[in-house]
């Protein structure tokens, strides 16, 4: 299975997408790396591309249709492909979207949720977060309560 070697497909350096179409993997890279600075160093979207590849039909299709819907606000706000917009047009693409009055809102997000899943689940994530390789415990510490915990 795929997502059994994600670690080695994603450490290649030559990642092939598994779901996504290649302009839509560079779309995510794009938009993660806005939602969250490092997201492409952490490689986000190809790990987003790894989950989707095996989640359900429902979860792939609404994917799908949050980064059309994105891409066809692109085309008609700035007349360009999101992967080509500036910083600060990609900046004005998802503020927009975000706006509580936005058509686009739920499918803002839906990408936000799998680009922030995806980075903190991410070793540089993690680190963020405060996660260091010494925190694992050699065993379970057992309960000092007294009572039951039946």
């Amino acid at each position: 299975m795929l997502l059994d070697s994600s670690d080695a497909v994603l450490a290649s350096g030559s990642y092939q997408p598994a779901f996504l179409s290649p302009s839509q993997l560079a779309t995510l890279d794009k938009i993660s790396e806005a939602i969250i600075p490092g997201s492409h160093k952490a490689q986000s979207a190809a790990f987003i591309d790894l989950l989707l590849s095996v989640d359900a039909a429902k979860s792939q299709q609404e994917f799908g249709d949050a980064l059309s819907a994105l891409e066809a606000s692109a085309s008609h706000t700035f007349h360009k492909n999101i992967a080509s917009l500036t910083g600060s047009e990609m900046n004005e693409l998802l503020q927009a979207a975000a706006a509580k009055e936005s058509s686009n809102r739920a499918h803002f997000e839906n990408l936000k949720q799998w680009a922030v899943g995806a980075y903190y689940s991410s070793e540089i994530g993690m680190r963020e977060l405060g996660w260091t390789p010494d925190r694992v415990f050699a065993s379970y510490p057992v309960c000092g309560h007294a009572e039951s915990h039946s």
